[in-house]
């Protein structure tokens, strides 16, 4: 089997304007190995190096690391390098899979294995709620007896032409309802709206966090550290598992996807979460490397 290798650097800085005597963070920036994702390494260097790192597995299995640094410092640097094998994923016949009302029965009504498990995430979330203006948008492409994956597809669709990607429209806590009445945000708000959508039809979605390789323009060099962090949505569908959806780019996550984890949202799997005492002023510093090394093949 065909798969891809990468190598992925994501250095975080924080630059604060008087001493922090003590700092705590949560790290999610280790991809997560799963069946269409291999992490082959991973390592972290924290400045000061006196930090304090636990490694955990969070409560929806992705890595997590808690790091301490309990000494006077003025800057945190946060450097995370992994090697991770990308596998290709098995994308059905939009056409061949089930009825959309049968998926959400199914969500519903059995509460064994699996489809308990995607029962999860069919619930409002701290940052996606549940709301008939949702499934008003939704409806549209969810007709009577249409495949669920051929209904979210046209979702994407339509989410892809009706927004606009703009970063100055949002932030990371500007509500899925604000993005919807201005139809403008980044990755992150259009993973929001189109899981508010597929929930509000009573179906499960989750978030998810990770990367995506990038490609210059025509004729340039790919510069240092322009990389960034990515978000892409998964539905459920029976007898198939998770299905991933991209609704920024209106595509299938593809070998150009890596995993960092996934939750109900993006509350769930920020890249850095963290408290301090002391200075309540910083500057933030994120640069990404996302480098493909080549394909391998695997038996």
């Amino acid at each position: 089997m065909k798969k891809l290798l990468y190598e992925i650097t994501h250095t975080t800085i924080y630059d604060y304007l008087g001493d922090v005597s003590v700092s705590h963070h949560l790290l999610r920036l280790a991809p997560r190995t799963y069946s269409k994702q291999i992490l082959l390494d991973h390592g972290l260097a924290i400045s000061p190096q006196t930090a304090t790192v636990e490694e955990h597995p969070d409560y929806f299995g992705n890595p997590a690391h808690f790091m301490a640094v309990e000494i006077p410092h003025r800057q945190l640097e946060i450097k995370s390098h992994s090697r991770v094998a990308v596998l290709p994923a098995f994308v059905p016949d939009p056409l061949e899979t089930p009825a959309w009302e049968v998926v959400r029965a199914r969500c519903r009504d059995d509460h064994s294995g699996q489809a308990l498990e995607a029962h999860e995430f069919t619930y409002p979330s701290p940052m996606v709620e549940v709301a008939d203006e949702f499934a008003e948008y939704a409806v549209a492409s969810f007709p009577r007896a249409r495949p669920v994956f051929d209904a979210v597809t046209d979702l994407l669709a339509r989410i892809h032409a009706d927004f606009t990607f703009d970063t100055t429209a949002t932030t990371v806590s500007t509500p899925v309802m604000d993005v919807f009445r201005q139809r403008r945000g980044v990755c992150q708000d259009f993973v929001h709206f189109l899981i508010a959508c597929v929930r509000s039809l009573g179906l499960p979605a989750r978030y998810v966090s990770g990367y995506l390789e990038t490609d210059p323009p025509p004729g340039k060099p790919k510069l240092r550290g322009v990389d960034a962090s990515h978000a892409w949505a998964s539905f459920y569908c029976p007898s198939i598992g998770w299905i991933d959806v991209d609704p920024t780019n209106n595509c299938v996550p593809s070998l150009r996807h890596i995993t960092i984890g996934w939750g109900r949202d993006y509350s769930d799997v920020p890249p850095i979460r963290g408290v301090l005492v002391g200075s309540q002023n910083q500057q933030l510093r994120v640069a990404v490397d996302v480098v493909a090394c080549g394909p391998t093949e695997e038996g």
